[in-house]
Formats: structure tokens, sequence, C-alpha cells
């Protein structure tokens, strides 16, 4: 029996982001046409944006975008459903990205206006203890007199050893390094960051699934940065920059979220503004980058977009997140070329700005 697929949608809800999203709109999926039918709505959620699920598929972990706090969600085994269990203070201003530790024993949150990375303690049940650990980020202000006033951490991602965390921080112009030892992350002694352009603004970053390769997109610029990851002691090297956009497109555009194909042959961005998704066919020998396109979104703004874990026999699905069309498209990337194109299929889901995956037969 094949295992039944949903996708958790997290929305922005707040006037002060112009937002029309209702929480976290719960999706059954159809793995064959990669349709989405809503199912059910978790409302008075404030901002409910980046996620993360456990790797048994009962626990779902949200940030609430520009407020303090991280919620816990429990997931039914059955129709996948969710009920909301507990809101814990994460120690910060705008948490904006989070990740489970190796052995699911901390979450840790990225708290983009307190210029730190918070460790919350993970209990037996899934729910979460208060911050035990904080980690703040050195380093001197870019030279964007709006967006860099100070330290903006913008994402936290673990190494696939669970030995280092590595984190862009939009304000500084920097990716950290940190290691990761029993609960404790601290900057990595040998190259604890690499610096990038000034006014790059790195903030999202995918890991290769079998070759020591980083790649950082920049929202500032426009770019992506292609880097070699030392196993020894996480140092990050920065060796190729790429830009997102063609260069017909002279119009403002910011660069948003970064997927990595699951074979490791191409890497995505997306742009905000010329509203597209960038394709990057990856080297396989060098790990360089070539732009072999952007595919224009339907919608507006897609801040998020994601590749589903699933997918017919030509290749997988991505979804495309509009958020300021409330938009969720389904697009389809061919496995032989790795570009992707819209299907026409869409449905409406307000000022969405994550997706995630749950299936009845968890890894």
């Amino acid at each position: 029996m094949s295992p039944k697929w949903m996708a958790y949608v997290g929305s922005r809800t707040t006037r002060e982001r112009n937002a029309r999203g209702d929480g976290i709109s719960v999706f059954a999926v159809d793995a064959a046409t990669g349709q989405l039918t809503l199912e059910q709505v978790v409302g008075d959620l404030v901002n409910p944006s980046y996620q993360v699920l456990n790797q048994r598929g009962d626990r779902l972990y949200t940030v609430h975008g520009d407020q303090s706090e991280v919620s816990v969600l429990a997931v039914d085994a059955t129709t996948g459903h969710l009920t909301v269990l507990q809101t814990m203070d994460c120690g910060g201003r705008n948490p904006v990205h989070l990740a489970l530790a190796p052995g699911e024993t901390h979450l840790i949150v990225s708290n983009h206006l307190s210029g730190a990375l918070a460790v919350l303690p993970v209990l037996a049940d899934g729910r979460l203890a208060p911050v035990n650990h904080t980690v703040h980020f050195p380093g001197e202000p870019g030279p964007h007199r709006k967006e860099q006033p100070f330290s903006k951490p913008h994402y936290n991602a673990f190494t696939p050893d669970g030995r280092f965390v590595l984190v862009p921080d939009k304000g500084l112009d920097r990716v950290f390094s940190l290691g990761w030892n029993a609960g404790q992350a601290a900057l990595a002694e040998a190259q604890p960051w690499y610096t990038a352009r000034e006014g790059a603004g790195p903030r999202h970053l995918a890991l290769h699934p079998t070759q020591p390769w980083v790649y950082v997109v920049n929202e500032l610029d426009n770019t992506v940065t292609a880097c070699v990851l030392n196993p020894t002691h996480g140092a990050l090297t920065p060796f190729q920059i790429v830009p997102s956009l063609p260069d017909s497109y002279v119009g403002p555009s910011r660069a948003a979220g970064i997927q990595m194909a699951l074979d490791g042959r191409h890497v995505y961005a997306s742009n905000r503004g010329h509203d597209s998704i960038a394709t990057f066919a990856i080297d396989p020998g060098t790990g360089r980058i070539t732009l072999r396109g952007t595919t224009a979104s339907q919608g507006r703004t897609p801040r998020f977009f994601t590749l589903a874990p699933f997918g017919s026999e030509a290749g997988p699905w991505m979804y495309v997140l509009g958020e300021d069309s409330d938009t969720l498209e389904c697009w389809h990337v061919d496995a032989a070329t790795g570009l992707p194109q819209p299907t026409g299929h869409a449905v409406g889901c307000g000022s969405p700005v994550c997706m995630v995956f749950w299936s009845s037969a968890p890894s």
C-alpha cells in the first residue's frame, strides 16, 4: 500500500506583514499528480513560518516570525492532522529558521533580530525545555543601511555528520561554522567564518548530498556562492560566485530560498522581484555551477519553494509558494534536464512562506 502524503504550509498572518494567512494549512497530496487538497487549517497561530518534522513524524516544530516563540504540534499517525501541544519562548526576536540536532536531542533556532542562535532541549515526549544555550555572532555590519544594521542570522543547517552547524548571517556578510558537541554550539576553532562580498547578504544554504560542497544564496545581490566544506574542522572556503538573475533583467530583485536536487546534479534558487526559480547545473567533478536558466513563477514573490520527496516517473514535483499572490504552484522537474516547468495546477493559500511534507510511512 502506498504511503499517504500530506503537506504542511505555514503562512504569515499579521497586519504588519500585510498578510492574509490563517495559520498552518494541512493539504493532502496526490503523489502521482502533485495536486493538493485542503483538509485542515490550524488557526490562532501568529506567523507560523519555517517548520521541521521529527524522524518519527509525530511532532512538527514551527517558529513564529516577528515574535519570540516556537511551537510544537502533534501529528495524528492516521490522518496527518495537527494539534498544538506547546508554545515556548525561543530567547530572541523574529525566529526565522530551526533545525533538529542529531539524535533529536535539541532544537536550534536562528533569532534574526537578536543576532543569536538559541538551543532548546527536546524532552522525551517531543516538547521543549527552555533555552539553555545561546551563541552570538561577531563582526561589523554590512553597508546596506536598512537590511544590515547588525547581526542577522537567517538559517542554521547541520552538516551530514552532525559535527557542525552552518549559519549564514545576512547582517554581517558572513557565513559561520559552529562546532556542535553534546548540545553546545561554539564558533569553529580553525576558521569560524568566511566573509562574503560587501552587501551580499548571505541568507540560506544547501549542502550537496555526496560531496563536500555547500551553496549559499545571497539575498541582497542575487548571487549564489559555491563553497567547499572541510570535514575535519568545518571551515567553508568559497570558490565561485554566480548571479541568480539573467543578464537581461535590470529591475529590483532579492534572492530568497535555495534547494538541492536529491541526485545532486542541480541546485535551485528563488528570486523575488524577478519572480522566478533559477536552475544551476553542478559540475560533478569540481562542484562549480552554471546557470541553466530561470523559470517565471505564475504568482508573486516566491519567498519559499521546495522539491517534494516523491514524484512521477518522469521527475519530481516542485512547489513554488507565492507569498504576495496567495498561491501554491505545482511544477514538474524534468528528470533528464533538471529544468522545472509549471503544470498549471495551483491552489490558493494566504501568504504562504514554508512547506514541509509528512508521510504515513516516515523514515
